[in-house]
């Protein structure tokens, strides 16, 4: 399958072949370390916990913080971060990956070129527009946007583009499947934040980037008491509801694919469905 590349630096992460080019070619990195900074890469612009690490790249094995201090140190080495600019250590919290990432093949020329998609559902949360008429109140509708990608990005069956990516379009008029191709995925979500005295009201939109139709539509309507709040719950009502209409998307779509990739995608449906069943039940524990 082909998954793509993931560009930060001057360094290229390879999906397919699982390499780490960079200007002097290939870097040496154990498998286990790739896959540290693949997780790392795929979550930029928010601190990932050393738990949500080992648990990632250890998920049946009993490892101590240690294993995951050494990829990170080998990390770091293969990519000359020795003054952490681009790995961040969050002191008792965990690692950033604090770098641009551009999903895609980008030639040297500058000229740009769609995006390879990946085969997992792929999604980018675009800026919401603040429709408050009022400057000072776009900290709430990016705060609301942030908050959603930083679910989006706990479902593992989900690539999720990074903030830093999907910010360029903030404020610009854009065109869906213009969009989904410049960064590589299928759903798009837009949406909006309108306060008025202390109500708010959030609107959200889940789009196919390559026909351009909605899947989904809400609104939600909230007394601001604490914006917070508000934010967390909306990201988490967003996430889970979002995660199951991809995969329902993802098995509609694998009915087209030709007869040879059916049990393949089979497979992964089955696996994307029960990943977000079981993540859409812990949302719930969450906020009961």
């Amino acid at each position: 399958m082909t998954l793509g590349l993931l560009r930060f630096e001057s360094f290229t992460l390879d999906l397919e072949r699982l390499t780490l080019n960079g200007p002097a070619g290939p870097a040496n990195l154990r498998r286990k370390s790739f896959d540290v900074l693949r997780y790392l890469a795929e979550r930029a612009g928010r601190v990932v916990t050393k738990e949500e690490l080992i648990k990632a790249i250890w998920p049946d094995v009993t490892v101590g913080d240690e294993s995951l201090t050494k990829c990170i140190s080998e990390v770091r080495q293969a990519i000359g971060d020795e003054g952490q600019s681009v790995i961040k250590t969050v002191p008792r919290r965990g690692y950033l990956f604090d770098a641009p990432i551009a999903p895609a093949d980008i030639p040297a020329s500058g000229a740009t070129a769609d995006a390879i998609i990946p085969d997992r559902p792929s999604i980018a949360v675009l800026p919401f527009a603040n429709m408050s008429g009022d400057p000072q109140q776009e900290y709430i509708s990016d705060g609301v946007v942030e908050d959603i990608i930083t679910e989006l990005s706990r479902f593992s069956g989900l690539f999720v583009i990074a903030r830093n990516s999907s910010f360029q379009w903030k404020g610009k008029r854009v065109d869906a499947r213009q969009v989904g191709r410049d960064l590589g995925v299928r759903y798009l979500l837009e949406g909006s934040v309108r306060r008025a005295g202390e109500r708010i009201r959030i609107s959200t939109q889940l789009i196919n980037a390559e026909s351009g139709n909605h899947l989904w539509a809400e609104r939600y309507d909230r007394d601001v008491q604490d914006v917070f709040a508000v934010q967390d719950e909306v990201a988490r009502t967003v996430a889970a509801i979002l995660a199951a209409h991809v995969t329902k998307a993802e098995a509609e779509r694998t009915v087209l694919k030709p007869p040879k990739s059916w049990q393949a995608y089979d497979h992964c449906t089955a696996f994307l469905m029960r990943n977000a069943m079981r993540n859409a039940v812990q949302q719930r524990r969450k906020t009961s």
